[in-house]
């Protein structure tokens, strides 16, 4: 067994190196610590004031109402600041990224006779979303598994690059070239790629080998203003949107709108078929 890289200098796996980016991870981590915590101190006071509001027996109900939503209204857009805060922080150099995954697939390949080539990403590439690193090893893992499955597998080349926009995986073998989309561990590392609103592509010659190919986006798919125009939404199917995208429930989404519960239910369930959603998570990720 070999696990060797390319485009790496030497030196860089020196100590100084691990314990700059350790040190790293403790700093973002003690930053994100405290973020939460400001994040709920606000909150706690935020329901507080709403408490107050709608016990105060000196404000009129429609005056209360009005309040709370203002304050709900400003909570909100409060937390999707915070959420890109805490997104960044969590963010992961894909250097770093990649490698841990190298360390992940140490232990695969450490007993047998296998050689890993790491082919690695620009040092200075785009840092990965926290969620989209974690399923981009873990993607790395299921597809070397799935091509050594393969009789004759005796190499591996494991690549990433990065556009801009995408990371870009592909993972090759010396292999029998007869791999396809119908393997079920195939199939289950599409099951994943999708779920990341990714691509991944197989192709495979008869004598030559295998090789997956994943595109994986850096950022979440949002729904653009011609793409909701087409859905044909009213101006208030397109509030309770709003709200069902920043995870407001329906009691929440009615006191803020001044509807009742039914009605909420009722423009959800249009939103999901005008949408083509089969899940309020759906509706919800497509809104964002």
């Amino acid at each position: 067994m070999t696990i060797y890289a390319t485009s790496r200098e030497p030196g860089t796996h020196a100590a100084g190196s691990s314990g700059q980016t350790a040190q790293t991870s403790r700093t973002a981590a003690a930053e994100r610590s405290k973020l939460i915590a400001d994040l709920t101190d606000a909150h706690a006071t935020t329901l507080e004031t709403l408490l107050a509001v709608l016990r105060s027996k000196s404000t009129s109900d429609t005056a209360a109402r009005q309040k709370a939503t203002e304050l709900a209204a400003a909570a909100m857009v409060a937390l999707r600041a915070v959420s890109d805060l805490d997104r960044s922080l969590t963010e992961e150099p894909v250097a770093q990224a990649f490698e841990r995954l190298r360390d992940d697939l140490r232990p695969l390949v450490r007993f047998g006779d296998l050689d890993v080539q790491f082919i690695e990403p620009p040092v200075n590439g785009r840092a990965l979303p926290g969620e989209v690193a974690h399923e981009a090893r873990a993607i790395v893992r299921g597809a070397v598994l799935a091509l050594v499955e393969q009789a004759g597998v005796a190499r591996v080349r494991v690549q990433w690059d990065c556009d801009g926009s995408n990371l870009l995986i592909r993972i090759r073998d010396d292999g029998p070239g007869d791999l396809n989309g119908e393997v079920p561990s195939v199939r289950q590392l599409a099951a994943r790629v999708v779920a990341l609103s990714g691509t991944l592509n197989v192709e495979a010659t008869a004598g030559w080998g295998s090789e997956l190919a994943v595109s994986l986006p850096l950022d979440a798919p949002t729904a653009s203003v011609s793409a909701a125009a087409t859905w044909g939404l009213s101006p208030r199917e397109r509030g309770v949107l709003e709200l069902v995208a920043s995870g407001a429930r329906n009691k929440a989404i009615a006191e803020a709108l001044t509807i009742s519960e039914n009605t909420v239910k009722f423009h959800v369930a249009n939103l999901l078929r005008k949408v083509g959603a089969s899940t309020r998570a759906e509706l919800a990720a497509l809104a964002r």
